[in-house]
């Protein structure tokens, strides 16, 4: 992998301090790589800046869990990449743990997961982006948007081992992740883009990456326990003897102290004792629904930085890999047409909205409920309805029914928490009609304001059923 700099030597035309391309994409993680490689393989002159050095760079704070192992766009070796970095190809269920009572829930995934060893991933990532011909500039510090009157976003200016350098580009890609300073200098006062995001809409995770003694045996499970301020624990098994461990609060809530929360929580269990530390990282992710609109003219947010990411548990992999193709596709239309103009990359909002966008801005409604409600309520009712239907209240399983028998023990076990259930089955119709509210996500921005209207109508008896604040 090369670590080419601004003056020696580069693809992009350039003149002191300035080099030009057709795409300037901004972050070197999953949702940067494939907007890079999507472009290059398209034959658009590309760079991509990171911030981190050649050596560093793939090292990200994540849980490294995937559900579904063929949620990746064909632009790069897919083969090579799962060779070298899918550790553990068995995931097949989430395990639930009630702290309360030590008891579980297993929740069938519907497919077969795999936990990545993160670091390589990234690695063959950014292999690969070299491999297709994309400029990778490494310790590239991004400081500001370059902007035209009219808000058409022109490049970005950065620092470069040092030196001032302006990237000048017909489309600018955010990839920088859920806090991008992007978003901070640009001025998306002419354009429909999101700018409805706020801190309390994040989370705070912290991530270690632990060896065992002996293997455990839930290698083939995504073991999750929810936490203090509407947080949780996860395990994820990259191998039966390395476990990727970490946690996470919202911002809206009392800070944790992460790491003293994770130690604890690693100490108590059996099969953890005599582990060892081999890798820590901290990093913020969004548990919000994706970006009403990601595009302006010129500009494009993918990833992270658009939201693009399960509200509930954070996973961002497959939403980033996605979105980030769809939107190279977009932009390749867009300039072969006249120009990358919000109108002409609109469709790309679209592409998401009525794909994962709809789950997400579904699931986004349980995040909303749950935070009206403490951990004790929570955890009592998870631990009281069985997987599947708990599965299919959230949107993510087959819609088997409840026989007899087992709603009759359920009934039992929910006694004390029937008011909350019976607000997360009516939560559950408001999710299911927002996934249909967002097939009808408009083909243009005109139309966007009266599909909002109808849009914040459901989340205003989501609010009433729940009594929580308004998210947004």
């Amino acid at each position: 992998m090369s670590a080419e700099s601004y003056d020696d030597g580069t693809r992009g035309a350039s003149r002191r301090g300035t080099r030009s391309y057709d795409v300037v994409v901004v972050g070197g993680g999953t949702g940067g790589a494939f907007a890079a490689a999507t472009a290059a393989e398209a034959g658009l002159d590309t760079v991509l800046v990171e911030r981190k050095s050649a050596e560093d760079a793939g090292h990200i704070a994540c849980g490294d869990a995937i559900k579904g192992k063929n949620a990746f766009p064909d632009v790069v070796d897919l083969d090579y990449l799962r060779e070298e970095s899918f550790t553990n190809q068995r995931i097949t269920r989430a395990v639930f743990e009630n702290p309360a009572d030590g008891e579980t829930v297993d929740i069938p995934l519907g497919t077969t997961g795999a936990v990545l060893d993160r670091k390589r991933y990234g690695e063959v990532l950014l292999e690969e982006v070299d491999r297709l011909g994309v400029d990778l500039h490494f310790d590239t510090v991004v400081q500001d948007v370059v902007q035209e009157a009219d808000g058409t976003v022109t490049g970005v200016r950065a620092t470069h081992d040092g030196d001032a350098v302006t990237y000048e580009a017909e489309v600018t890609v955010d990839a920088a992740g859920s806090l991008s300073i992007l978003q901070d200098k640009a001025d998306f006062s002419r354009s429909r883009f999101d700018t409805n995001v706020s801190y309390s809409q994040f989370c705070s995770a912290y991530r270690e990456v632990i060896d065992v003694e002996e293997p455990v045996d839930w290698d083939d499970a995504l073991v999750f326990k929810p936490t203090e301020e509407l947080g949780y624990l996860w395990y994820f098994p990259r191998s039966p003897t390395r476990i990727n461990v970490g946690l996470g609060f919202q911002m809206d809530k009392p800070p944790m102290k992460l790491v003293e929360a994770l130690r604890r929580d690693v100490k108590s269990r059996a099969e953890f004792a005599g582990a060892t530390v081999v890798d820590k990282l901290g990093g913020a992710l969004p548990t919000r629904r994706p970006y009403d609109s990601a595009v302006a003219d010129g500009f494009v947010a993918v990833g992270d930085a658009a939201g693009h990411v399960n509200p509930t548990t954070g996973g961002g992999i497959p939403g980033a890999a996605k979105s980030a193709h769809w939107a190279m596709e977009r932009v390749v239309e867009a300039l072969s047409d006249g120009g990358a103009t919000e109108e002409a990359l609109w469709s790309y909002n679209h592409d998401v909205m009525t794909d994962f966008g709809k789950k997400f801005a579904g699931i986004d409604l349980y995040n909303i409920w749950g935070s009206a409600h403490d951990v004790e309520d929570l955890t009592g009712v998870v631990t009281a309805v069985p997987g599947q239907q708990l599965a299919d209240a959230l949107g993510r399983g087959t819609g088997s029914s409840m026989k007899l028998g087992l709603k009759l023990k359920t009934a039992l076990k929910t006694v004390g928490h029937w008011d909350t259930l019976s607000e997360l089955y009516r939560v559950q119709r408001k999710a299911a009609e927002i996934r249909d509210h967002y097939d009808r996500y408009p083909q243009s921005p005109e139309a966007f304001d009266a599909w909002a209207e109808v849009r914040d109508g459901i989340l205003e008896d989501v609010y009433a059923i729940s009594g929580a604040d308004p998210k947004y």
